[in-house]
């Protein structure tokens, strides 16, 4: 059975290509600077799903980034097109095939550099998703992600391939899509010209190891809760404090690890090093 083309969402180019599009010209020079998120899914049907719409949507009709999704089932070359076998050593639920997932993420590294293109299984045994590897990732050239279902995938092809495991949040979903569409939404806003102000990042969570400031608007007064009174001073610099001194609270009370390394790597040299927990995670890579 002959593999259904890949889908391709955007503004130009819409129609599926029975290829990717050549991102280096003869010379060796990127022909295409467009950030490029390449999607390996059982349920291509999912997306742009919630990134077509808003910033990313937006960003998606003028070709800030463009998205592809593979089909998983169409490498599957038996008549029944079937994609998962029982876990080895028994147990519960089934597990995609290796060399069927491998000949999606080759298709899907067709036409790109593979040393500087991540792949990336979405899986709730990875590394967690941070801020530091979005922004990482919106520094390159795009990303293949790899969306699990059912048990797993066999571990082979995860070790073969390089695949880099990345979860979101400390749950279990019933497949990777959603937390695909996470990560693309995480990394999308910070490519250029996707949000209006630079600013707008540099102030978030997570961007100075802290958790954010929490924000007011009108009106003043709301069913008796007033918006305090140093945010309508007028006085940036006890904004400012103000909002550092919440975000440092805020992030103590609510994220003790980002807080012990928070102080870490700002700790002033005359004091004493905190001490860590015994059951401290261990440091993710960026």
């Amino acid at each position: 059975m002959t593999t259904r083309p890949p889908r391709s969402h955007g503004l130009r180019n819409i129609a599926a290509t029975a290829a990717p599009r050549t991102l280096m010209d003869e010379s060796g020079a990127k022909s295409d600077p467009v950030w490029r998120a390449k999607v390996l899914t059982l349920f291509p049907e999912m997306f742009p799903g919630p990134l077509g719409h808003s910033l990313t949507g937006k960003a998606l009709e003028k070709r800030l980034w463009t998205l592809e999704t593979l089909d998983i089932r169409s490498f599957a070359h038996d008549k029944h097109r079937s994609v998962d076998d029982t876990p080895a050593g028994g147990g519960p639920g089934m597990v995609l095939r290796p060399e069927i997932v491998a000949r999606a993420v080759d298709a899907s590294l067709a036409g790109v550099d593979a040393a500087r293109w991540p792949v990336i299984c979405l899986s709730a045994r990875g590394r967690p998703l941070t801020q530091a590897r979005a922004a990482q990732l919106a520094t390159g050239a795009g990303v293949s992600l790899l969306c699990g279902r059912f048990e797993g995938i066999d571990q082979r092809v995860i070790e073969a391939r390089g695949i880099e495991e990345v979860n979101v949040g400390d749950a279990v979903y019933t497949g990777g899509e959603i937390p695909a569409m996470a990560l693309l939404d995480s990394v999308v806003r910070l490519l250029p010209g996707v949000l209006g102000k630079i600013e707008s990042t540099e102030d978030e969570s997570f961007s100075a190891g802290l958790l954010e400031h929490p924000h007011y608007t009108r009106p003043a007064i709301w069913e008796g809760r007033a918006i305090p009174e140093v945010l309508l001073s007028g006085n940036h610099a006890k904004v400012d404090a103000w909002r550092q001194a919440r975000s440092e609270a805020t992030t103590r009370e609510r994220r003790p690890d980002l807080w012990r390394a928070f102080r870490q790597r700002n700790l002033d040299p005359a004091e004493e090093p905190e001490q860590s927990d015994a059951n401290q995670e261990p440091q993710t890579r960026p």
